[in-house]
């Protein structure tokens, strides 16, 4: 067989094994194929596979980087490797392009001579030096040499040269920069402990209780000090002694040059002898009563301003809102609790709540709180988170199951009468000049004469006799049942609408029945705050 023919011979066989390449690639194609349509056909992800050398790879790195993490000193040297490794790739590069460039001028000048071959004369063409070999054993030797002279001169040549300086420096730094950032986060890495600031919540805490210590300075006790007839076993001997008849609080709202002045409830001192003023220094001093006012429940009194060392503002009740915040500060089951303070909340405002005074019945407007008020605690402060009086706490209901129903005369309500009491002595208002008594609360025998369809109003009880009532002509037993065209439900109605609705001088109309007769009465309203409307 001449050249041409093994030549030939050697191209149809890498033919035959391209196209047998070929055929397996299909078949693997095939069977991959099936294999993933398997899978999705029972709903099952097919797994990952991972080339072998990739994972082996993978596991060299992540040991080489734990073993830097260890020993950073030795990143250096790692950083030099990769770089030789580089180094490498580029020259093997270059190598496989100039050995496919020559094993192409050779497959070419094999092809040429052929053809020239084909040409010339048979016995000629039988003197020509058979191939060698196949020239692709030649480029996988000629790679391997070119592979081993361009380790040899990576290792020899570059670390003579400065090729690489630069890099070095840098990895230098780079290694001494890491080193730094290392021992700076495995110092800081280690737990300590350290003082956490409460300055927030001390600054409140303490805000609040100083806020209480300084408004405590101006509530005081009172104590209702009366005369009791005492006979001590004679029948011609009586004598009168002093007792101690009940305690409440005040709150120290004004002082001037001579007075302070103590605001506080009407039934802490109603029929009190005397008054004794416990302060929060523990002095104690004679009070003197300069006014009280029995509908809305309070009086002033006054002592000698030596005593005062601190007043109280009070704030606007109007701005209160349900779920404030809120104080009460007072001395309940009496002065060995002196001061005491509960917190709560407001519950609500503007209630209205019908209460029996020795004025007779009066719709009270209050603030509802659930911090804890106590007998006691009448006359006492309701203070806000400013330290400002927005209240003096009054009554609470108590009965079995019943908690946290207190409540509070609103600032804003009190004001205007304790002001009028300190420079009149009274609260005037319009006057009448009867007794009064609801429907309700009469007897049915003292009712008989009323037509059925007469309910709701007023039966006059007592008048007197100085009146405007007694002038007008009315009577006891007589039923008011409207004023100025107002229908009147009790008691009650006919004062708030005297109180809130008219003024001392106006003319008012009443439709009144007396015997059962209706009648129309017109009388001029007076003044006097002593009168039992």
């Amino acid at each position: 067989m001449n050249e041409f023919d093994k030549n030939k011979d050697n191209v149809n066989g890498e033919k035959e094994f391209e196209t047998e390449k070929d055929t397996l690639n299909s078949a693997d194609l095939s069977e991959g194929r099936e294999e993933s349509s398997s899978y999705e056909a029972n709903g099952i992800n097919k797994p990952e596979e991972k080339p072998e050398g990739k994972v082996e790879e993978q596991e060299v790195k992540a040991e080489g980087q734990e073993f830097t993490s260890e020993y950073p000193q030795t990143a250096s040297f790692n950083r030099a490797d990769e770089l030789v490794r580089d180094y490498e790739r580029v020259m093997s590069d270059g190598t496989d392009e100039r050995v496919a460039a020559e094993q192409q001028i050779h497959e070419n000048k094999t092809m040429t001579a052929a053809a020239t071959a084909d040409q010339q004369p048979a016995g000629k063409r039988g003197k020509e030096r058979p191939s060698s070999g196949n020239p692709k054993w030649k480029g996988f030797f000629s790679l391997l040499a070119a592979g081993v002279v361009g380790s040899a001169l990576t290792f020899v040549a570059i670390p003579h040269t400065d090729l690489l300086d630069g890099k070095y420096t840098k990895l230098e730094q780079q290694v001494e920069d890491l080193s730094s950032k290392v021992s700076s986060n495995s110092s800081s890495s280690d737990i300590k402990a350290q003082t956490t600031s409460a300055t927030a919540s001390d600054s409140s805490s303490s805000s609040i209780a100083d806020m209480v210590e300084t408004s405590s300075k101006a509530i005081v006790g009172i104590v209702n000090v009366q005369k009791q007839a005492t006979n001590q076993f004679s029948q011609s001997t009586t004598t009168d002694s002093e007792v101690e008849s009940g305690s409440g609080s005040g709150i120290i709202f004004k002082k001037d040059d001579k007075y302070a002045y103590i605001a506080t409830n009407n039934h802490v001192i109603e029929g009190a002898n005397s008054l004794e003023i416990s302060l929060y220094n523990g002095d104690k001093t004679e009070g003197k009563l300069i006014g009280a006012d029995a509908l809305t429940d309070l009086a002033v009194v006054r002592i000698d301003a030596k005593y005062a060392t601190d007043v109280i503002e009070f704030g606007d009740s109007s701005s209160l809102r349900p779920g404030d915040q809120v104080w009460a500060i007072g001395n309940p089951l009496g002065l060995d609790l002196s001061r005491t303070v509960t917190q709560g909340i407001v519950s609500a405002v503007d209630r209205s709540i019908t209460v029996n005074t020795s004025a007779g019945d009066w719709e009270f407007n209050v603030i509802q709180t659930d911090a804890a008020i106590n007998p006691g605690n009448s006359g006492g402060a309701l203070i806000n988170s400013a330290g400002q009086v927005i209240g003096i706490n009054s009554l609470k209901i108590s009965e079995d199951g019943v908690e946290g129903l207190g409540f509070a005369i609103p600032s804003n309500d009190l004001l205007p009468i304790v002001n009028e009491i300190i420079e009149s002595g009274e609260v005037e208002r319009p006057y009448i000049g009867v007794g009064l008594a609801s429907l309700e609360e009469v007897p049915q025998m003292y009712l008989q004469d009323l037509p059925d369809s007469v309910t709701k109003g007023v039966m006059v009880t007592n008048i007197d006799s100085n009146s405007a009532a007694a002038k007008a002509g009315l009577e006891v037993q007589d039923v008011i049942v409207s004023i100025n065209g107002t229908d009147l439900d009790g008691s009650s109605d006919l004062r708030k609408y005297l109180y809130t609705k008219v003024d001392i001088g106006d003319k008012v109309k009443l439709v009144v029945y007396h015997d059962g007769s209706k009648k129309t009465v017109e009388l001029t309203l007076t003044s006097n705050s002593g009168s039992s409307n």
